[in-house]
């Protein structure tokens, strides 16, 4: 009998029992490379490599201990609770961006695996190395999970394809550890959200993959935990300069969701779930989580967030709308949607923020 993915205890056994079909349009799309799109990343793996988390050895041996135990061993992938999905008959618009929420959630699932699995194969430091095998190994199970859903419409990504082919980023150390525990505490903030709407209104569930959403954000939330502790091994991760760079990755990724999910209305529609509702739910679960290792939260209140983000997501779709227009009446609308844009998250960023005390430990239990 084939192994699946979600039985899988490495990264490595994930992906090799992936079906090699793929879809060209499914690749394609996530091969993009745009300010919305999942990116791929590299860093400073020796940097990483040398973190010593003596300061954090309690609360790191515990949440080692969790993930070793693996709870969600052989979790994601179909049973009897996953249902046929009627593709042909889902209204058009919903299902082209259904597709695309999976194609995108899964390239952002597959990019923490790349990057994760590469620290693992570089480094020597058997706290960090084993950590990120076992952060490897949750994201490629959830990664095969998506596209298994994906298979059922036809389409798929190629995983091994990415990998060699997508534009790397580089990022910092210190950059990755705010963008990634951002992206995991944010992932757990969204899949929670939708998973308690869906609880409440079943009706409303047009695809049965959302029943998976409590184990996975679950995945999610322990991965923030790691990346939270990975700072506090150094103080000055979270101090003076560098909370000016806190407050520009918490910026850029809550307007980044804004933008992005208002790009899907029909997918939120069905749902019945309104956007700017849901956004604010997700940062508001997000800041109050964050608060465990950053000195700031953002003002979502102030008068000119909303106004901003929607100042934002109004360039955007300019922006989109004059992509393939020619000429200088092309390049004039262009350049004058990416002013906006600037303008409107420098508006963002200069809000003043709110600042608290940091707790002696950051471990926290997924409480929503």
């Amino acid at each position: 009998m084939n192994m699946h993915s979600a039985d899988a205890t490495t990264a490595e056994e994930a992906l090799a029992v992936q079906e090699k079909l793929d879809s060209e349009m499914a690749t394609a799309v996530a091969m993009q490379d745009t300010l919305l799109t999942p990116r791929f990343y590299t860093t400073d793996f020796n940097e990483m490599d040398a973190i010593d988390v003596s300061p954090v050895r309690g609360d790191w041996d515990k949440l080692i201990d969790q993930m070793v135990s693996d709870p969600n061993k052989g979790h994601f992938k179909k049973n009897e609770d996953w249902e046929d999905v009627d593709w042909e008959g889902m209204e058009p618009e919903l299902k082209k961006e259904f597709i695309d929420f999976l194609i995108s959630s899964c390239t952002s699932e597959f990019s923490g695996c790349v990057l994760y699995k590469e620290m693992k194969r570089r480094g020597s430091n058997k706290d960090i190395t084993q950590l990120f095998q076992l952060m490897a190994r949750d994201e490629a199970r959830h990664a095969g999970f998506i596209n298994d859903a994906l298979r059922e419409a036809g389409v798929a990504v190629n995983l091994g394809f990415l990998t060699q082919k997508k534009k790397y980023t580089y990022f910092r150390p210190k950059f990755i550890y705010y963008a990634t525990y951002l992206s995991e505490k944010i992932g757990y903030a969204r899949y929670i959200t939708i998973y308690r709407h869906l609880e409440e209104h079943p009706e409303l569930r047009f695809h049965p993959i959302f029943k998976w959403f409590r184990e996975w954000c679950n995945d999610e939330f322990s991965h923030g935990e790691a990346f939270a502790l990975l700072m506090k091994t150094d103080p000055k991760l979270t101090s003076g300069i560098n909370v000016y760079w806190i407050k520009f990755f918490l910026t850029a990724v809550y307007a980044t969701m804004y933008v992005r999910d208002h790009q899907r209305p029909a997918f939120h529609a069905a749902l019945g779930v309104d956007v700017d509702w849901y956004g604010q739910e997700v940062f508001r679960k997000t800041s109050e989580l964050s608060k465990q290792i950053f000195p700031i939260t953002l003002d979502i209140d102030h008068p000119r967030w909303m106004a901003n983000l929607k100042r934002l997501r109004a360039a955007n779709v300019t922006l989109a709308d004059a992509a393939d227009q020619k000429g200088l009446g092309g390049m004039i609308t262009r350049t004058g949607a990416r002013l906006q844009a600037a303008l409107a998250f420098v508006s963002l960023y200069t809000i003043p923020t709110k600042s608290h005390a940091v707790p002696v430990s950051t471990r926290l239990e997924p409480a929503y």
